[in-house]
């Protein structure tokens, strides 16, 4: 099958590439900001209908988080109109839409991990600007829009190898300790929307298989424990840890205090069983120091 990949250099489209290299019944169209603008409706529309492709998968987002407070329109853009007008042309051709969502829809204030039906409420530009985008995909029949939390991997920039990297110049590092989520391991979501990916370009627009679902590690954590389960990996490691709030780091973009998400429709459709956070960080973090890649 043929794969249209939007978003190629960012760390999910980048894992889902590693995960295909080789594969020879898969091939995938790769395609970056260089080589489509997404803020260009028109663009999108013509790649999309151009493209030999059985299935979209959109990785790309505008995805800096403070940034956004400022960058409203960009953010809105890249994040809200360019995924409507790629639900629209896959609507028009009939093909399957896979899109990115986030978290960052809800505003935290939950004594329980979050589910699909739970009533969105963002907090900030970014989780406003996502929210806008899974309404406009999913007014595509054939959609598929997955919230991911904290993701991390050994490719691009992250919060393991950002960790990783402060840990080794820095003599004390201090992180955020009330700030709770579920971690998502990014090369196990590369592989997931692989294996998936034929399912959903055969299935029908009533299938189950479409639709929102949430996707993360099992278990949830702070902030802290995140980066402390990741730094305690790395001999190399100079800072001692310490906790904070986030209100001592006056971020200008609000986050929510507790995001977790539930997994359980996905896993009860697809029989996907999440791997618990804290193994998946390790091995994530001792790929990056023996590669060299946290320093």
């Amino acid at each position: 099958m043929k794969i249209l990949l939007l978003g190629k250099t960012g760390q999910v489209a980048t894992a889902f590439q590693a995960a295909a290299r080789g594969r020879e019944d898969v091939e995938v169209i790769a395609l970056s900001r260089a080589d489509l603008d997404l803020e260009n409706t028109d663009a999108i529309r013509a790649a999309i209908l151009g493209a030999d492709c059985d299935l979209v998968l959109n990785a790309a987002a505008f995805t800096q988080v403070d940034r956004a407070e400022t960058l409203a329109g960009e953010a809105f853009a890249v994040n809200a109109r360019a995924p409507g007008e790629m639900a629209r042309a896959c609507a028009e051709r009939d093909l399957p839409l896979v899109h990115l969502s986030t978290d960052a829809v809800f505003d935290g204030l939950t004594d329980r991990p979050y589910v699909e039906t739970d009533a969105p409420s963002p907090i900030n530009v970014y989780g406003r600007s996502k929210l806008a985008g899974e309404q406009a995909v999913l007014a595509h029949a054939r959609t598929v829009a997955l919230r991911v939390s904290w993701v991390f991997s050994r490719h691009g920039r992250n919060y393991v190898s950002f960790m990783l990297r402060l840990a080794r110049e820095r003599e004390v590092l201090k992180v955020v300790a009330d700030q709770f989520g579920t971690p998502t391991d990014g090369e196990a979501l590369a592989a997931f929307l692989l294996a998936t990916a034929p399912r959903w370009a055969a299935a029908p627009a009533e299938d189950p298989a479409f639709g929102l679902f949430h996707f993360a590690n099992a278990d949830e954590t702070s902030r802290f424990d995140f980066a402390k389960a990741a730094i305690d990996r790395d001999p190399l490691t100079r800072a001692r840890l310490e906790p904070t709030t986030q209100a001592a780091f006056a971020e200008p973009a609000p986050r929510p205090p507790r995001s977790p998400l539930d997994t359980g429709k996905l896993r009860a459709l697809f029989g996907f069983t999440p791997e618990p956070w804290r193994p998946a960080v390790e091995r994530t973090a001792d790929r990056l120091v023996t590669t060299g890649l946290a320093g």
